[in-house]
């Protein structure tokens, strides 16, 4: 009986993980996938075929596009040509696809009409840089990229500086300094994290320390493809919700609503939301009393 190897399942849809910076970390299954597909979805067909003529494959496949700007449209016809019982294979420029990457909208059209989903796994700077961060890994949320707007950024800081897990973002060289600093006023810049730079290529780096730190380290610049892995928040301890009345007042004297600041002051320290804005309307309230005269 032949082998699967040698008779690939048709009308399957296979994400296949990329190498993220060293073509040796291809595995023997990505070669024979892209060897033997019938369509090749790639988010870079240039990329794709560097990759393909680095590991010595021969694509005999149809090769598309499959990026941000055409993945709405190209995921028809790629349901089509799983329907017709072609094999289609996905790749990314690294890593695995859908993972802030393309490949969500295909998985979930391809689910909802009945076809077969798979995967070719491999390198992944998410797991890389938390395996080497230092930082507990046994819960881990990943975050992807931060909001490139710095308002817009600070709100979703403010959002997640709560979370106890480990957390992991991408992040662009050239913001890497405005989000580290964005990071250290919504942790604090005592917060223990890791930047992790050109994983498996030559230059490799992982530095790590405080976010303050890693501000005044990225503070000239950084180069190449950037993880961030940054520590939870410790457990919250008992609060006393007086103290976080000057919190709020001082968010809401920058601009903010007092309903706003009081909800996020209160996630953050692990308090009902109400229990803050009542503290705050009364402290109000206390200090537009006429003082008692002597």
């Amino acid at each position: 009986m032949a082998s699967m190897a040698e008779v690939p399942e048709r009308g399957v849809l296979v994400l296949a993980a990329t190498p993220i910076g060293d073509p040796a970390d291809a595995s023997p299954r990505l070669r024979e996938q892209l060897a033997g597909a019938d369509v090749i979805a790639a988010e870079d067909t240039r990329r794709l075929r560097r990759l393909t003529r680095d590991l010595g494959v021969d694509v005999s496949g149809r090769v598309v596009s499959y990026y941000d700007a055409n993945e709405a449209s190209r995921t028809v016809e790629l349901v089509e040509a799983l329907r017709a019982g072609q094999r289609v294979l996905v790749v990314t420029d690294a890593g695995m696809p859908s993972v802030s990457d393309p490949g969500y909208r295909l998985v979930a059209a391809a689910v909802e009409a009945g076809i077969r989903v798979t995967a070719v796994p491999g390198p992944s700077a998410v797991l890389m840089a938390l395996a080497v961060s230092g930082l507990p890994v046994d819960r881990f949320c990943f975050e992807g990229f931060l909001p490139r707007k710095s308002g817009e950024r600070a709100a979703r800081l403010r959002e997640l500086s709560a979370e106890r897990r480990t957390l992991v973002f991408f992040e662009a060289p050239h913001r890497l300094a405005a989000a580290l600093e964005a990071m250290a006023e919504s942790f604090g810049p005592e917060r223990r994290a890791a930047v992790c730079r050109e994983l498996t290529k030559t230059y490799e780096e992982v530095r790590r320390g405080g976010l303050g730190d890693l501000v005044t380290w990225a503070a000239d610049g950084v180069r190449g493809e950037i993880t961030v892995v940054v520590e939870g928040a410790a457990a919250p301890g008992p609060v006393d919700v007086d103290v976080l009345v000057p919190l709020v007042l001082d968010r809401v004297t920058k601009g903010e609503r007092l309903k706003d600041a009081a909800a996020d002051v209160a996630q953050a320290h692990g308090l009902g939301r109400r229990e803050v804005y009542q503290a705050v309307l009364a402290a109000r309230e206390a200090a537009r009393e006429p003082r008692q005269q002597g």
